[in-house]
């Protein structure tokens, strides 16, 4: 008979909190990348010039 060992909650909550970080961040760069995003410090600089 096959033994099945089923991961503990605490360690399925903590690969999706990974996951979920990782894909996040994917998303943040490639909003970087197309420029779409823009720290304020560079809007404010733009307007006052």
């Amino acid at each position: 008979m096959k033994t099945y060992k089923k991961p503990a909650t605490s360690k399925l909550f903590a690969r999706f909190d990974n996951e979920l970080k990782s894909l996040l961040m994917e998303d943040l760069k490639a909003l970087r990348e197309r420029g779409q995003f823009t720290p304020r410090n560079n809007q404010a600089q733009q307007q006052a010039a």
